[in-house]
């Protein structure tokens, strides 16, 4: 019997592992079929329409690992998009003879409102060529409208809508629950740190006045800048935009263009005439087109820059976490390494260094700013904020020579907390679980998540948060050169917008991820002759692919099947991670 229950779990074993082994062949075969396709170069023909569909979220710095939101049920590749990709391409497309024009089609973007107004920046110097820019959609959403407003010509189906009707900020409050469950969340704020609201969902069951109002000052900076956009390439007043968002006035599609914010309602097929009709095309003949992503493999007959001298741009995405971190976050020791890197290296004459997180961690974040501290010290170190760049995300930028934000750019939020959950009643009440301890000292039960703290350590910890938001004071007052005082009156958590935030002193100018290369090589004076090198360094295939087949991919599918209701999720796993002293944005933002 012994005999027999071996040969069995040697077989059991031996099953396994050949399954493992043939799952990774047949996955390695998948890999290449797709790296071929995505690397296979693309040949255009004379008037050719660049197709233009982002359904993918679109990052700072695309994913090389083929497997990224790869689905094998459709064997269909939802692979982010770059930002870096796309102002690339986008480049390409300015100076390609062979392309006439851009076919925007799409209902929604998926990408933050400041990655959205570098694209459109961009889209507006193609425009400025003479090329052709249309636009379609079955309805539009307000992301996708400020993105098509700059268009030649914009289209929309007979019975489409747009969905313009200004912006709408929510916070999802947990104290209710957090009551129902007995679970304590021990705040500690520091001192009048009345705007750092990322505590409220834990306390509060509603906004509280002073988070109304930085909220209200934020969206209507935001909602401002997109309408003087709007209003500048469509020729509507401010005031008859406002009021068209106030009556919902686009959920018809003839009221969309009575009042001109369309200029035809036509059906797909009638869009793809007026394309021929553009790029000279015979009414039988089939419209020469390559999409944005095969454009990637497009080559163009240009002289590539040949040159030993680089500016690196350093990737910084995700919320701040100490040690490692993964294409979602910015890990300290990861980070640090990828500046390190770029500061040590004869090559890299500058760096610029791309920030688009709403903070996290205030440790990681301190040991990430040293590092620019270090390579500023070297070489022109250039801050370019993404989306967002607050709390945690200001803290790594302060040591940056410059700074450029956009307009719409969320920032600020200087200010710091500390949060520790007590579990005991729950366990207790809920559960039926008690715990009994023994110490060595007074406070060895210091951060305990089981019991309350006691006075003495709730002191303990309010000094060191503390001294952290006046640490964090002074960094931005020796940086900027403001006096702390002021620098304390704006800060207390407070979140700005870019270009309050510039009128505040706290960036030098507006500006996207381009703008701060070509500075960067104005003050390493480079000229245009340098190469771009980008940290962090890819990780090799093999680890992506494990990665994608375990973590990464479990995050991955839950946003893909959540959808819109990620907010949620987003906002839930934001509340996991406040534990300890955190530098971190007050709430989870998005425009829709």
């Amino acid at each position: 019997m012994k005999e027999f229950f071996k040969f069995m779990f040697a077989s059991f074993l031996g099953t396994l592992l050949t399954i493992f082994i043939v799952s990774l062949f047949f996955f390695g075969i998948i890999a290449g079929f797709i790296a071929m396709a995505e690397n296979e170069e693309v040949k255009l023909e004379e008037n050719t329409v660049l197709h233009i569909k982002w359904t993918s979220p679109i990052l700072d710095r695309d994913s090389e690992n083929p497997f990224a939101d790869f689905n094998f049920a459709t064997m269909e590749s939802n692979k982010p998009v770059g930002l870096n990709t796309i102002l690339k391409n986008l480049d390409k497309a300015i100076d390609d003879p062979k392309i006439k024009g851009i076919f925007l089609d799409m209902e929604s973007i998926p990408a933050g409102i400041a990655t959205i107004s570098e694209i459109r920046e961009k889209l507006a110097e193609f425009k400025a060529t003479g090329k052709f820019i249309i636009s379609y959609a079955n309805s539009y959403d307000q992301s996708a409208y400020y993105l098509a407003s700059l268009s030649d010509k914009i289209y929309l189906n007979p019975d489409g809508m747009i969905l313009f009707k200004g912006l709408n900020a929510q916070i999802m409050f947990l104290k209710g629950l957090l009551d129902k469950l007995e679970i304590d969340m021990q705040i500690v704020r520091g001192p009048d740190n009345k705007y750092k609201s990322a505590v409220e969902p834990l306390m509060l069951d509603k906004m509280s006045e002073a988070n109304r109002e930085q909220i209200g000052t934020l969206i209507n900076s935001v909602w401002g800048r997109l309408l003087l956009a709007m209003s500048k390439d469509r020729g509507i007043s401010l005031e008859d935009m406002n009021l068209v968002a106030d009556q919902l006035d686009l959920t018809e599609a003839v009221n969309a263009l009575e009042l001109s914010f369309v200029d035809g309602l036509a059906y797909r097929d009638e869009i793809i005439d007026i394309l021929k009709d553009k790029t000279g095309v015979e009414e039988d003949d089939d419209l020469e087109s390559v999409s944005f992503g095969k454009y990637t493999n497009a080559k163009l007959d240009k002289k590539e820059k040949i040159s030993k001298d680089k500016i690196a741009i350093v990737y910084a995405q995700g919320s701040i976490v100490q040690g490692n971190g993964d294409p979602g976050s910015i890990g300290s020791a990861t980070t640090s390494k990828a500046l390190r890197k770029a500061r040590e290296s004869e090559n890299v004459k500058a760096i610029v260094f791309r920030v688009n997180s709403g903070g996290g961690d205030a440790l990681a974040s301190e040991v990430i700013r040293r590092e620019v501290e270090l390579a500023a010290k070297e070489k022109p170190v250039i801050v370019s904020m993404g989306d967002v760049a607050a709390s945690g995300g200001y803290w790594i930028s302060t040591s940056a020579d410059y700074i450029f934000a956009q307009p719409t750019t969320i920032t600020g939020s200087i200010g710091v907390f500390g949060v520790i959950p007590n579990f005991k009643k729950m366990f207790n009440n809920k559960l039926g679980i008690t715990f009994d301890e023994i110490s060595t000292n007074k406070n060895s039960d210091f951060i305990d998540v089981m019991k309350p703290m006691s006075d003495f350590q709730r002191e303990k910890l309010d000094i060191s948060i503390t001294k952290i938001y006046d640490q964090f004071i002074n960094l931005v007052a020796t940086s900027r050169d403001l006096d702390p005082g002021f620098v304390d009156g704006i800060a207390r958590g407070r979140v700005w917008s870019g270009i309050d935030a510039l009128e505040l002193g706290l960036v030098d100018e507006m500006g996207g991820l381009e703008e701060a290369i070509d500075f960067a090589a104005e003050q390493a004076e480079l000229g245009d002759k340098y190469r771009i090198k980008e940290y962090p360094e890819r990780k090799p295939f093999f680890e992506q692919f494990m990665e994608e087949l375990t973590g990464q991919a479990k995050a991955r599918v839950i946003g893909n099947e959540l959808g819109d209701f990620k907010t949620y999720y987003d906002q839930i796993q934001s509340v996991r991670e406040m534990e300890g002293i955190q530098a971190r944005i007050p709430f989870i933002y998005s425009i829709n």
